[in-house]
C-alpha cells in the first residue's frame, strides 16, 4: 500500500468516526426524524464516498472484499438524490455496513 491510500484510508476512519459519534445514542426511529442528523450524516457519506475514488485503482484491486465501488456509487447517490433517499437504508448503512467498513480498514492498517 502507497502512503497516498493509507493517508486516505485513515481519514475514512476518521470520517466513520463523526458518524458514530453523530448517530450515538439514536435508533433508526429518532435518526429518520432528526433532520439535522439525516443531513450531517449523508454529507459525512459524500466525504467517505470521495475518499474512496481518491483510493489508488490498485489497492481497491487488491481489497475486493470491501465494496468500493457501492461505496462511491452511494456518494453519487447521496449528493445528486438526496430527495429521494429512504433515509432507514441510510441508518442500515450507517449502523451495520459502516461498522463493517471500519473494522475492516482498521484491521488493514
Amino acid at each position: 500500500m502507497n502512503k497516498r491510500d493509507s493517508i486516505l484510508l485513515k481519514k475514512i476512519l476518521a470520517e466513520a468516526h463523526i458518524i458514530a459519534d453523530l448517530i450515538q445514542d439514536y435508533s433508526c426511529e429518532s435518526f429518520v426524524t432528526d433532520e439535522r442528523t439525516k443531513r450531517a450524516v449523508c454529507m459525512t457519506l459524500i466525504n467517505i464516498g470521495e475518499l474512496v475514488k481518491l483510493l489508488s485503482n490498485e489497492f481497491k484491486h487488491d481489497n475486493p472484499h470491501i465494496p468500493w465501488r457501492s461505496i462511491a456509487g452511494l456518494r453519487d447517490v447521496t449528493a445528486h438524490g438526496y430527495m429521494t433517499l429512504r433515509m432507514e437504508d441510510i441508518w442500515e448503512t450507517v449502523s451495520v455496513d459502516l461498522v463493517k467498513l471500519y473494522e475492516q480498514i482498521n484491521e488493514y492498517l
